[in-house]
């Protein structure tokens, strides 16, 4: 009980910082509640017949979730992004794709 009330002291800090802000979340059941879909979708990944398969299915589903998560419709966004950033050139900058994060 002492190590648990000693660790608690030892992040009023923190603590206080997310109090003081008010916008986050204090519990974690947001961020959770985004990541279910990628664990349902978890069993996707095992048909990948390779690696690089499964990779590709894990960058969409992020792109969908993120598109998600700042409240875009993921299929206008992917329309967008396939359609905008091809025409940046083979090796566009981070600056250059900054403006089509979905958040931006």
């Amino acid at each position: 009980m002492g190590k648990a009330i000693k660790y608690a002291l030892g992040q009023k800090e923190a603590i206080d910082k997310l109090l003081e802000y008010g916008a986050i979340d204090i519990s974690n059941n947001t961020c959770e509640q985004a990541v279910k879909s990628l664990v349902i979708d978890r069993k996707n990944f095992l048909f990948s017949t390779s690696v690089a398969g499964a990779e590709a299915n894990a960058i969409w589903l992020t792109l969908i979730e993120s598109a998600k998560a700042n409240g875009l419709d993921p299929q206008k966004y992917l329309t967008k992004i396939l359609t905008v950033v091809p025409q940046l050139g083979p090796f566009p900058t981070e600056s250059e794709l900054e403006p089509y994060l979905p958040w931006n």
